[in-house]
């Protein structure tokens, strides 16, 4: 392909000039409305999970051994007794730490720059670009070469840390099956905070980092007949991707809004077993 100098329109014999349009758009649908959605929705999280992990109170139910997610792995020595299941390598941090500050950064980062996200975050908040055959605001384009955008290079890197703080949420789900009086037994919040793991497993394991980390440099499947599995099944939850990654930023508020109100006594938790 070669290329050449662009000359005005009257310096091109044959050529038509281009149509001058004062309109933002001259599309008639509401072509607004999805990111609209799409914005409010991530706006809602982020206002939400903000006030939460600055709250630093109401997210350990010590009698039902539950903890939220904003808050997990607290490792801090302000956690509240009983919340630190790490323990507390952490000196005690001012009011303006958070105390899921091991975890929180890092669940923000995957999120922010996961391929789902980004294209939503441009379209919706960023404005860029907003919508097919829509101007978008912006004069300059830079691509995702200047910070703050460049930071979207670190997505794999985001990936491992988070493969991490799931497990940890899988190891607090665990906890949430001890029963009031010892041993076995669960309640309304355990089944909450297992719908949030599930939803959180399928976001994080369809990651597109995650499909090639399990065999996208993988030249001959037959010879790797494993990893071929998990790639497979891993591409199969990675078509979902996009609506594991909406559905676990409800099931991550409802998840730490059920525990706050158990957590600051407003209602019991529904005990079905133990």
């Amino acid at each position: 392909m070669t290329t050449t100098s662009a000359a005005p329109a009257a310096a091109r014999p044959g050529l038509a000039r281009r149509a001058a349009i004062s309109e933002k758009t001259l599309r008639n649908d509401r072509w607004w409305l999805p990111w609209a959605t799409v914005g409010a929705i991530l706006a809602l999280f982020i206002v939400y999970s903000t006030i939460r992990v600055f709250m630093g109170k109401y997210y350990w139910a010590d009698q039902y051994h539950y903890l939220t997610p904003l808050y997990s792995p607290c490792v801090s020595e302000s956690c509240v007794e009983g919340s630190s299941h790490f323990g507390t390598w952490l000196p005690a941090l001012p009011f303006f730490i958070p105390l899921g500050i091991i975890a929180f950064p890092i669940v923000a980062g995957f999120r922010v720059t996961c391929y789902y996200y980004r294209k939503a975050g441009y379209r919706s908040l960023w404005a860029s670009p907003q919508a097919c055959a829509v101007a978008e605001p912006h004069k300059k384009y830079s691509g995702e070469t200047r910070f703050p955008l460049v930071i979207m290079n670190y997505h794999r890197y985001f990936f491992y840390f988070a493969f991490l703080v799931l497990l940890i949420n899988i190891y607090d789900l665990g906890l949430a099956f001890n029963g009031v009086e010892g041993g076995f037994g669960f309640g309304l919040g355990t089944l909450i905070m297992l719908v949030n793991v599930v939803m959180l497993g399928g976001y994080t394991l369809s990651c597109h980092a995650c499909r090639h980390v399990v065999g996208g440099r993988l030249k001959h499947f037959s010879r790797h007949p494993m990893r071929y599995r998990f790639w497979t099944l891993v591409s199969k939850l990675n078509a979902r991707h996009g609506m594991y990654a909406m559905i676990s930023l409800f099931t991550v508020i409802f998840t730490d809004a059920y525990i706050m109100s158990v957590s600051a006594g407003w209602f019991p938790d529904l005990r079905f077993i133990n």
